[in-house]
Parts: C-alpha cells; sequence; structure tokens
C-alpha cells in the first residue's frame, strides 16, 4: 500500500497552521492510521501464526458464485505472496463445494456441509465467512470460540442485537476479526482522517457517498441454476435463525437478498461498502444519536420478469445519520438508476472530493479561508482492492494490531444500517444512546430492537 501519496498544490506551500496544530499528535500515515487506532485497543497477535514466516490457513465458509468464491479463488491464487494456504470450505450446496475442491485442490475430507465440523480441525488459523447475512452471528461466534481469527463479509449481521453479542465475543477473544468491507483498505480514506485530525479542513460537518445501480432484468435477480434443488441444498441449515420457514425456494436460496428474512437489501449490500469509509475517514468512528431513512420501490423492476415475485426491499434508499460530534453523513443507493454525484466530506474551511476508489483527493478550500489552506490533490494512493484488504487481515493476524475494518469501526457501522432499516420499515427516527444500547423514537420512548420474529417478514 502506498502510504506515501503525490501531493500537488496550486498555491505556495502548505500553511504552517497544520503543522502547529493542537491535534497534530493524531497524524497516522495515509492508508496505515489504524496502526495506532483513535478508539479500541489493538488485539494481541496469534500464538500460532504471530511472526511474518509463519504461514497462515484459512477455511471459506459459503463459496457460491459471488464473493465468496472470489474471495477463495484469491487467497488460493496469493497463497505464496501471503503465506497463506486454503485447506477447507464449506458450503450447503454440493456444487460449490465441488468447485472449492476442484479450485483449490482440496480433499473431500476438506469439504463441510456443516461449517461446525470444519471449525473442529486444529490446524485451522482463521476461517473467512461469506454467506448470506443471517448466518454470519452464530459462524463469527463459533469461529472465535474454536480459537479462529474472522474476516466476515459486511454486514456484521443482519440484526443489531446479535451484533452487539459478536462485538462482545470479539472482546472477549481478543481475535483479529475483520469486516469485508474492501474500501477501507484504499488510501484515500485514512489520507481524509489524516487531514481531518490535523484540522485540515476545519470543523467537520458533512460526509456524502453513493452506490447507484440500474438494469432491466432487476438488481439481484441473479440466474437460478439448475442444480439447485432440496436434494442438493441443506435447506434448513440455510435459513439459520430466520424465523419464517418457508419450504425450499431456488428463488429465496440465489435471490436472497430481495427480502427482508434475509437481508435489509440496499442497506445490507450497498450500503456498507460507502458507510464504512466515510465512518473510517473521520479519524474517530462514533456510534450515532440519530438515524433517519427512506426508502421506495415505484419501479418494480420484477413485475416484467417472468416467474418473480416482487421484491420486500426498496430499490432506491436514502439514510441520513448524526453523530455526537456534529458530524452527519448521507447514504443515496438506488437500483434503479445508475447517477452517482460521488464522495465528498464537508468541513467548516474546505471540502474533500475523493475518487471512487479512494485513489485520489482533491481538497478545495472555502473561498473565506483561502488564505489558511492552499487547494491541493493527493494522487497515487492505494485504491480499493478486495486482494489488499484480505491481505490486511492476514498481516493484522500476524501483528496484534487493529484491521482497517475493525470490530469496533463495524459495531458503529451496523447500528446505522440497524436503525436506517427500523426507521424506514417503522416510518419514524431511531435515537440511540451508546451506554445502554436502547433505542427510542423522537418522544423518547424505547424501540424495540427490530430482530428475527420480529414480524411476519423476519
Amino acid at each position: 500500500m502506498d502510504t506515501k501519496p503525490k501531493s500537488t498544490t496550486s498555491g505556495i506551500a502548505r500553511r504552517d497552521f497544520i503543522k502547529k496544530s493542537a491535534t497534530a499528535a493524531a497524524v497516522v500515515a495515509a492508508g496505515s492510521w489504524i496502526k495506532t487506532p483513535v478508539y479500541g485497543q489493538p488485539q494481541a497477535p496469534s500464538a500460532g501464526v504471530a511472526g511474518a514466516n509463519n504461514r497462515i490457513t484459512v477455511g471459506v465458509i459459503g463459496v457460491g458464485f459471488g464473493i465468496g468464491q472470489n474471495h477463495l479463488q484469491g487467497i488460493h491464487q496469493k497463497a505464496n505472496e501471503n503465506n497463506t494456504a486454503v485447506i477447507a470450505a464449506s458450503d450447503v450446496f454440493n456444487k460449490r463445494r465441488d468447485w472449492a475442491k476442484t479450485t483449490a485442490g482440496l480433499k473431500d475430507a476438506d469439504l463441510y456441509v456443516d461449517y461446525r465440523k470444519m471449525l473442529e480441525r486444529k490446524d485451522l488459523d482463521a476461517v473467512l465467512i461469506a454467506t448470506h447475512d443471517p448466518l454470519h452471528a452464530q459462524m463469527s461466534i463459533d469461529s472465535m470460540e474454536a480459537g479462529k481469527h474472522v474476516y466476515c463479509e459486511k454486514p456484521l449481521t443482519r440484526y443489531l442485537d446479535e451484533a452487539f453479542k459478536v462485538y462482545d465475543f470479539v472482546k472477549k477473544t481478543g481475535k483479529v476479526f475483520q469486516v469485508g468491507s474492501q474500501g477501507c483498505s484504499a488510501g484515500g480514506w485514512h489520507k481524509c482522517a489524516e487531514l481531518i485530525q490535523k484540522d485540515g479542513i476545519g470543523t467537520l460537518v458533512w460526509g456524502q457517498g453513493f452506490y447507484c445501480r440500474n438494469s432491466v432484468a432487476g438488481e439481484w435477480n441473479y440466474m437460478i441454476e439448475g442444480e439447485s434443488t432440496a436434494a442438493n441444498i441443506d435447506w434448513e441449515k440455510w435459513l439459520g435463525p430466520v424465523r419464517k420457514r418457508v419450504p425450499f425456494s431456488a428463488e429465496h436460496y440465489h435471490r436472497w437478498r430481495k427480502y427482508f428474512p434475509y437481508c435489509s437489501g440496499l442497506l445490507g449490500d450497498l450500503v456498507p461498502h460507502r458507510l464504512h469509509p466515510l465512518m473510517l475517514a473521520s479519524g474517530n468512528p462514533e456510534f450515532p444519536v440519530r438515524v433517519s431513512c427512506i426508502g421506495t420501490k415505484n419501479v418494480l423492476t420484477d413485475k416484467n420478469k417472468p416467474n418473480t415475485p416482487i421484491r420486500d426491499v426498496p430499490e432506491h434508499i436514502q439514510l441520513l445519520a448524526e453523530f455526537p460530534s456534529g458530524y452527519m453523513v448521507t447514504v443515496t443507493c438506488s437500483t434503479v438508476n445508475a447517477k452517482s454525484p460521488g464522495f465528498a466530506i464537508y468541513g467548516h474551511k474546505a471540502t474533500m472530493n475523493i475518487g471512487s476508489s479512494g485513489e485520489r483527493i482533491e481538497l478545495v478550500p472555502e473561498k473565506e479561508f483561502a488564505e489558511e489552506i492552499d487547494p491541493e490533490t493527493f494522487t497515487g494512493m492505494q485504491p480499493e482492492d478486495i486482494r489488499v484488504h484480505e491481505k490486511n487481515w492476514f498481516d493484522c493476524i500476524r501483528s496484534g494490531k487493529a484491521p482497517n475494518a475493525n470490530i469496533e469501526l463495524a459495531i458503529r457501522v451496523q447500528t446505522v444500517i440497524s436503525l436506517a432499516e427500523m426507521a424506514d420499515r417503522m416510518r419514524t427516527t431511531c435515537l440511540f444512546d451508546e451506554k445502554t444500547r436502547k433505542i427510542m423514537d423522537a418522544s423518547g420512548k424505547e424501540i424495540p430492537v427490530l430482530t428475527y420474529g420480529s414480524n411476519e417478514l423476519t
């Protein structure tokens, strides 16, 4: 990762105010600020793999044709470079287990329907979880209880109550935990944190992010494989903690992001890719104090697709979160219009425009502070890259340092996501008390957390 981004300026050298700032002691390098995290404690290195020369063995849970296969294949291909090895894989679909066997050169004994059997292996150091959302919490807890480090795909969990269970377990065990929001390993976001901590844009005011798509077929209407049958897929294991038990459905299995029992839709899929970096970039991620959210579904992209039910989740969504410092973040995601205005972080004295992959920052001073802050552009920074994010996890397992998308960031992001889902579905604004972990409405009345069994769609 490039920790020394190139900088260009249209004026004279940067003003001395940054160098003399009272917060300059918090300076951290672009792409590596997490080495000295502002919050949380670094984990202890693993006794089994501490040291750069020790190989890390990995098991992958969930090897679907999307992100799970990407992870398994990528880790296997980078095995020599990262001194790692994929030694096991677990999936409820026999076709996917067969794919993992061929791709990673595994034996039949290295393939598991029940991931808990895989966790019994004493030669396994770390687990990568790439299942659908309802399985994240229990798999993460079981993996850490078995002594394994964890990389869990975003979102952290399906619901907030189980997210805090995972958080507490990470703190208890000290295992290295990384959430799969790979934008957090892009250099630009760390450079933003550095500039903000050095008062380089004045008081932090507002951050915005977008992740918008469009398609004729409809987002998440993935191909349904012909082999997807009740005989080939362990449906009960796949349902996990979901209370709404339905008979085997290939539609639900492949297109689960469309249905509330398994996913919050855009809030669980696309929003984390924007929210993690925007909160990381503050240099001091906070729990929210207030979250609002509106989702709409008026295009109905599923209606003209044969034998395709209309999705539960919104097609377009916008959330707004307020933090104790006054920082406000808005994230807009869409599946029915692909126009994305881009990333920006606004301060009282300057604005930072960030490249879509976190590879570039344009610092633009407010005209009222043009004599204090020069315009500046930072380039040559590490762009978003899933392989870099995986490597960050491996490096931290060896060193004991907190990874870029660590549990402290993840629990704060998940709190925003979960409150946003509740705000949208309950048509309210959610207030959050960090100390009690309670959610309230504007009148101060406590709102029961949305979780499995809360309503007919959970």
